[in-house]
């Protein structure tokens, strides 16, 4: 007698067999619904958890830059010592002036500094002068404009035209050490809020 070896037996139809190739084809089709379908990127649970973005938001940016045009340079004229010592001379942003110590009063011609600054309509914007100066002669030495001023409003705004114009002075404390021209600059930094 010989033995066969079936690998593959055919049952008769019948509920019960159909029930048996249902649950032997189970796996491979769970296998592959399992390979058809992707995992979606997980959503972060909560604000922090997310990766911010760095580039700054299209909806507070300008397309108009910002300039500034100088109307007018801080001048106070001549500066007379009346004798030795110190003395300082204001210069007020409305134009007023005062002088105390060896400084004799300021002239006429002293003159408060003005800035015009342009750039979008309607912005608020931030503007930074620094407190003091240094003004260098052009024979040498150097003196120093303090307690820069401005006639700036808390909240500066740019008007509908898209301008604002602002005053600056200070105080120049001198000494009857010096005599000549000095000169220097005063930097502005203006930005956008």
């Amino acid at each position: 007698m010989k033995t066969a070896l079936t690998l593959f037996s055919r049952l008769p139809n019948t509920p019960y067999a159909m029930v048996g190739r249902l649950r032997a084809l189970m796996p491979l089709l769970a296998l592959c619904a399992s390979g058809l379908v992707v995992p979606a990127a997980a959503a972060a649970q909560c604000r922090l958890c997310s990766t911010p973005t760095t580039t700054p938001d299209s909806a507070g940016s300008s397309d108009k830059p910002i300039r500034l045009e100088v109307v007018s340079t801080i001048d106070f004229d001549r500066l007379i010592l009346t004798g030795p010592g110190f003395g300082s001379a204001l210069l007020r942003p409305d134009g007023t002036t005062a002088a105390t110590g060896a400084v004799a009063p300021l002239g006429a011609r002293s003159v408060a500094g003005e800035i015009s600054i342009r750039g979008e309509p309607g912005r608020a914007i931030r503007v930074d002068l620094p407190r003091s100066i240094e003004l260098y002669g052009l024979r040498g030495g150097t003196i120093r404009i303090e307690s820069i001023q401005s006639d700036l409003p808390d909240f500066p705004e740019l008007d509908s035209a898209g301008t604002l114009k602002i005053r600056i002075g200070g105080e120049l404390r001198v000494s009857g050490e010096f005599d000549g021209d000095f000169r220097g600059d005063i930097p502005v930094l203006v930005d956008y809020l």
